[in-house]
């Protein structure tokens, strides 16, 4: 399956470009929805982490509390290590099969960390959702309640903009409305069915 890795910042707006190319009838894979698959209540992963970390990680529901574990392993980079080297490889093989059942012209692989990871190495082009790092912060904080601080550490454990706009095949800015990001959504969607054609 011709695959376009969709990828950019916290607040930069993946998912609502991911959503647009999904109206155009594109099979959408979602990184961050996976990784959440991989650690549910009863996975192998899930039961690895609590054994390493200890039940103080998990909700009252038995659910894995993502916002606690993220701040250990955001100050601790050896706990962060260790919980890649057992999600990654799960992760990766779980998009694999998904990007195998796509049924459309192409698929977009949806993932904050395309660069970071190996995901990249997944897809056949690369599309950033760009936006400035004010914006970034003021959007997230708005949308998450999250303080700009806490915002600051997920950009700072990023690659830089500046890194991900040299990588990237292609890029649409993100600064302007919506009505612009649905044209230029449309615009690359449109160039990825002829790329796709032409495999």
């Amino acid at each position: 399956m011709w695959t376009v890795g969709l990828t950019g910042g916290i607040g930069s707006g993946k998912s609502a470009a991911s959503a647009l190319f999904e109206q155009f009838g594109i099979c959408v894979v979602d990184a961050d929805v996976v990784a959440r698959e991989v650690v549910e209540p009863g996975t192998s992963a899930l039961n690895k982490i609590i054994a390493h970390f200890g039940s103080t990680i998990l909700m009252s529901d038995g659910s894995l509390d993502r916002s606690k574990l993220r701040a250990i392993i955001f100050s601790q980079p050896n706990e962060k290590t260790w919980l890649e080297s057992l999600l990654h490889p799960l992760i990766r093989e779980q998009i694999l099969t998904q990007l195998k059942h796509a049924h459309s012209p192409y698929a977009i692989l949806v993932s904050p960390l395309l660069f970071e990871t190996d995901q990249h190495q997944l897809v056949n082009r690369t599309l950033l959702i760009d936006l400035p790092k004010e914006l970034q912060i003021s959007r997230s904080s708005a949308r998450d309640n999250s303080s700009a601080d806490q915002i600051q550490k997920i950009i700072d454990n990023q690659l830089s903009r500046e890194c991900k706009i040299d990588k990237a095949d292609d890029i649409i800015s993100n600064r302007h409305d919506f009505a612009y990001l649905r044209d230029e959504v449309e615009r690359q969607h449109l160039h990825y069915l002829e790329l796709a054609n032409e495999q």
